[in-house]
């Protein structure tokens, strides 16, 4: 896999993917850096002519630097749940292809500190290039696991205990009244098309995001990080509650 731009190249290598680095003859500044970085980790430097990286690029911003990363380890449902550093929180992709949608969410799941992504492997937006600069290098951490069937994976997540919520704009219940302090898997259709029936009818929850302008509707990455942030306060809300001294009890503590 290919990605491209400074700030995706650099989580990369902190992430420790980077198989190979390119790099244009005419780079300097922050992509110096990148190259002293990786010539401390003992990873392959090639130094190619501007317009190769341009090809490479298809036309995307690389800031004369692109990387070849090692292929992510496969994961699956289980492996997410599992690593889970406590309520699972994961976000499930129902045919979204745009990957400047599918960066943008992959950056806000990294944000919220949530425990992965699960999307099809077939009708899925690619994860180098262009997702991976939205994601501004997020693509590189966040955990994904790839199934072969939505409306199953959602079955699997019941199974494990986790609460499916489906985002939609034509139901009456708002996001924020369902408990997300739960374990959560978020689910987003494509724009335009929003979920599919199958996976819809398999959701616990359908809930929306109330809109109070003129345009109704929402960007699907927009969306997701709404809802994603809504489940960090509850939970955040939820661990303040917890850490609170419990009140002196008068007859032990107070002379009457």
């Amino acid at each position: 896999m290919l990605i491209y731009g400074v700030n995706p190249v650099l989580e990369a290598l902190r992430a420790g993917r980077v198989k190979e680095l390119r790099v244009s003859d005419r780079a300097g500044g922050r992509v110096a850096e990148l190259v002293k970085a990786a010539a401390r980790e003992g990873i392959a430097v090639r130094r190619v002519a501007a317009g190769d990286l341009d090809r490479l690029a298809r036309g995307g911003v690389h800031q004369s630097v692109a990387a070849e990363l090692r292929e992510p380890a496969n994961l699956d449902i289980g492996d997410l749940i599992a690593g889970a550093k406590g309520a699972p929180l994961v976000v499930v992709l129902d045919s979204i292809e745009d990957p400047h949608n599918v960066g943008a969410i992959l950056r806000s799941v990294d944000a919220a500190g949530a425990d992965g992504v699960i999307r099809q492997s077939r009708r899925a937006a690619p994860l180098g290039g262009a997702a991976a600069k939205a994601s501004a290098g997020a693509v590189a951490h966040v955990k994904i696991a790839e199934v072969v069937n939505i409306a199953r994976a959602l079955e699997e997540l019941k199974a494990a205990g986790v609460w499916t919520v489906g985002l939609t704009g034509d139901v009456q219940k708002p996001y924020d009244q369902v408990d997300l302090t739960l374990p959560t898997a978020l689910v987003l259709g494509a724009e335009g098309s929003g979920l599919r029936r199958l996976v819809r009818e398999r959701c616990d929850w359908m809930v929306s995001i109330p809109l109070h302008g003129h345009v109704q509707s929402l960007n699907v990455s927009v969306a997701a990080g709404i809802a994603l942030f809504e489940a960090v306060r509850q939970r955040s809300r939820v661990s303040q509650v917890s850490r609170s001294p419990a009140p002196p009890s008068p007859g032990k503590h107070h002379k009457i």
